[in-house]
């Protein structure tokens, strides 16, 4: 594979073209808006936190099994890299994310939108995103548990106008098809399932073609966006969801229970 391909992007992702910037760079907002969206459309419920980092961050309700895509829109007139990172693994190639410039990222051109729903599995499929059980879940089966249950998308600015589009031949598509194996689940415990949290699961395969181009991010992110995602009870016990008036005579986080003994 040539050493300056540094994206990917889903064909049509670029025909936006070269605009005369302006837009979100100007008012100095996120030059993207991130929904998280099921294949039907359908919106999920998000809700804003407070972030002093200079990002853009918000909790999410996850749903068991629904499958979901990462929907983003670009508001302004220019190409953008997108660094796409689920539970801390990038979905193109499945490796440890660090939402860095040298990762693999999709582009999406000026005032495009483009819907990313899946873990890539080669130039012209993917393997579906779903919300399940953190044992269940992709990152887990690497054993890493660095940013569990976190959708991250990271925007750079490009250097320089946009190279022509080139197809890949298929020997080289190959070498990018293996980037991200499928993962067997891991083997769960007693003390995994009583604790388990929301993740992202390695889903169905589908088809979802990909164009390699040449796309040269600027050093830094302009901006980085963090949705935390959680099972609804989760969410009522953070009090983000109004879920009733809670037993006064009965708050169960203040009972304690006998744990599971310690393994021998």
């Amino acid at each position: 594979m040539k050493t300056w391909v540094r994206s990917l992007a889903l064909l049509g992702s670029w025909a936006g073209g070269w605009g005369c910037g302006g837009g979100a760079w100007a008012n100095n907002q996120p030059p993207v808006a991130v929904e998280i969206v099921a294949p039907d459309g359908r919106v999920f419920r998000e809700f804003p936190v407070d972030s002093r980092d200079g990002s853009w961050r918000s909790y999410l309700q996850a749903e068991k099994g629904a499958r979901y895509e990462v929907r983003v829109r670009n508001t302004s007139g220019e190409r953008v890299g997108l660094v796409v990172a689920v539970d801390g693994r990038n979905i193109i190639n499945g490796e440890k994310s660090g939402l860095g410039r040298a990762e693999p990222m999709y582009v999406l051109g000026g005032w495009d939108s483009q819907s990313y729903a899946g873990w890539r599995a080669k130039l012209d499929a993917i393997n579906e995103f779903y919300f399940t059980e953190w044992s269940d879940s992709y990152a887990e089966a690497f054993g890493d548990r660095s940013a569990r249950g976190v959708i991250a998308v990271a925007v750079y600015r490009e250097v320089g106008p946009p190279r022509a589009v080139y197809e890949t031949d298929p020997e080289e598509a190959r070498g990018a098809a293996d980037a991200a194996p499928a993962a067997a689940p891991p083997a769960r415990s007693e003390r995994q399932s009583r604790a388990d949290s929301a993740g992202t699961g390695y889903g169905e395969r589908r088809i979802d073609r990909a164009v390699q181009v040449e796309f040269i991010a600027r050093p830094e992110p302009d901006s980085r966006r963090f949705i935390k995602y959680e099972w609804r009870e989760t969410l009522c016990r953070k009090q983000l969801l109004d879920c009733g008036a809670p037993n006064r005579f009965w708050d169960e986080s203040a009972l304690g229970f006998a744990p599971p003994p310690p393994r021998r």
